[in-house]
């Protein structure tokens, strides 16, 4: 019977259950018909209105349209690979119920097929939800074969999910179950950055080169005399619906979907054991015993590092911002180092902004990722000296990874260099500040299937760090534009002053949570 109990269609509905209650959260309800109107206001407004603009455009197959297309999919493969990536480390770790599953009446090959396609099915909705709402107007107005492109996603999808599962499983082979964690939450936020570090290539690189390099394949594709093979157009012949390429794209994807499920699902189950063994002994394990830091505060500061090193997979949420930050670091130093001092203050102003929203992230982390709150409540250190060590503990690495760049630019041009490093401070201590004033503790597990703090503090911390960002690119303008930072400066301070909570308002706040 379809959907029975043990089907494969009863496993899968329960995966994709799961993985919707991971996204949405508490809120589930709310959240979904948030999501489920955004979709049909942008069908039924820029879907239709490009439906009907596109209605009599024909894409060409052609070198530059082939090149295009294989980007594109270059793009959302990279993406997927990273989700998948991810997926398939927390099925190793987070989960914890394959051996629940395994000694089940459904067999282990269900299982895991299940768990594997969940993966994939839950990769291809959310980038069909993004261009659903798009194309299937498009699609209904005048270029019904243009849906394959929904198809094209799908293979994407399963193609992303196989190779996801590969890379974990080869890591854990050659690091060992304790390392495969962190490096593969690392590798997921290396991979799913790489998008945006490809886009900003003309600026790292610099622009003559970068520059140079985009018109070399643009006049190399436009071009009579240098002609793809044909196998390449194959990919954008699929999405815009021939029968032959969109079959053959996908029964490659389904085949190497299916290849490594039948290769990996023996390793699997043992890879899975030994991963909950790995975990077990990361907290209990027997290494030399540390020696006590010095005061409350020093040991709070020092467990609270420890534990930001140690849990890979609330530090992969605050990576991607980080690899963010560095290229924005980068180009600032080379517009100073070749003055084009005309660029400066957004820069200045951009590294501010993305520094504050590192900090806040660290920051809820610390203050806020805490399975004892009742032991913290009781204990004979004072609040405040408390939550002034996990702000340090969450703003120190901020500091590390601003320090070099932030002195470099100073000796290059003294100016921004200080406007910056006067902003980034302002805004990582604000951004920390307003995690403190509104935690709200609860058990670190539960904060891997969340992405950020409650919508009031995420608003007020945007607020504030887009004022202190504000204010930053007017100080590090030259004159006599640079007086007026003080306005967005003080609409900064005035927001925190409205904000501020005492330890007593604090501590109050936290005895009603609880």
């Amino acid at each position: 019977m379809i959907g029975a109990t043990g089907s494969t269609l009863w496993l899968l509905r329960n995966e994709m259950r799961l993985g919707w209650r991971d996204m949405l959260g508490k809120r589930g309800a709310m959240r979904g018909y948030i999501i489920v109107g955004v979709l049909l206001l942008a069908a039924g407004t820029a879907g239709v209105g490009l439906g009907f603009a596109l209605r009599h455009v024909q894409i060409p197959v052609n070198p530059l349209s082939v090149i295009l297309s294989l980007a594109v999919m270059t793009a959302v493969f990279t993406l997927m690979l990273s989700q998948t990536l991810a997926a398939a480390t927390q099925a190793l770790y987070a989960r914890g119920d394959l051996d629940l599953l395994f000694s089940s009446p459904i067999g282990p090959a269900k299982v895991l097929t299940v768990r594997f396609a969940a993966i994939a099915l839950n990769v291809f909705t959310g980038f069909a939800m993004l261009i659903g709402p798009v194309l299937i107007p498009v699609a209904v107005v005048g270029h019904w074969r243009w849906l394959g492109a929904i198809l094209v996603l799908a293979a994407l999808a399963l193609a992303a999910s196989a190779s996801g599962l590969l890379l974990a499983m080869a890591l854990f082979k050659v690091l060992g179950p304790r390392r495969t964690r962190t490096v593969a939450q690392i590798m997921a936020a290396v991979i799913g950055s790489m998008f945006f570090l490809a886009a900003q290539a003309r600026n790292i690189l610099g622009g003559a080169r970068a520059g140079g390099l985009w018109l070399d394949v643009v006049k190399f594709a436009m071009e009579p005399r240098h002609v793809p093979p044909p196998a390449a157009a194959w990919p954008l012949r699929a999405m815009l619906g021939e029968p032959l390429p969109l079959a053959v794209l996908l029964i490659a994807a389904v085949g190497l979907f299916m290849l490594a499920n039948l290769w990996l699902g023996r390793r699997f189950a043992s890879d899975a054991a030994a991963a909950s063994g790995a975990e077990t002994a990361s907290v209990s394990g027997s290494g030399s015993p540390a020696s006590f830091a010095t005061g409350a505060f020093a040991a709070t500061v020092a467990k609270e590092l420890r534990l930001l090193r140690r849990d890979a997979a609330l530090l992969s949420q605050v990576l991607l911002r980080v690899l963010y930050m560095i290229p924005v670091s980068f180009v600032l130093l080379q517009r100073a180092g070749t003055q084009q001092n005309w660029l400066l203050p957004g820069g200045a102003a951009a590294l501010a902004l993305m520094a504050g929203q590192v900090a806040g992230s660290l920051t809820w982390i610390t203050v806020s990722a805490e399975d004892a709150p009742d032991l913290l409540a009781c204990a004979p250190t004072p609040l405040r000296t408390l939550s002034r060590a996990k702000l340090t503990a969450a703003l120190t690495p901020v500091a590390l990874l601003l320090a070099i760049p932030l002195l470099a630019l100073m000796v290059i041009n003294p100016q921004v260099g200080l406007a910056a490093a006067a902003g980034s401070a302002a805004a990582t201590l604000a951004s920390g500040w307003i995690n403190v004033w509104y935690q709200k503790p609860g058990k670190r597990a539960d904060f891997r299937r969340r992405r950020g703090s409650s919508w009031f503090v995420s608003l007020m911390q945007a607020l504030v760090t887009m004022l202190i960002a504000a204010a930053t690119g007017a100080a590090a303008a030259p004159w006599p534009w640079t007086p007026f930072a003080l306005i967005p400066a003080v609409l900064a301070a005035f927001v925190l002053l409205l904000l501020r909570r005492t330890d007593a308002q604090i501590a109050e706040a936290l005895r009603a949570a609880a």
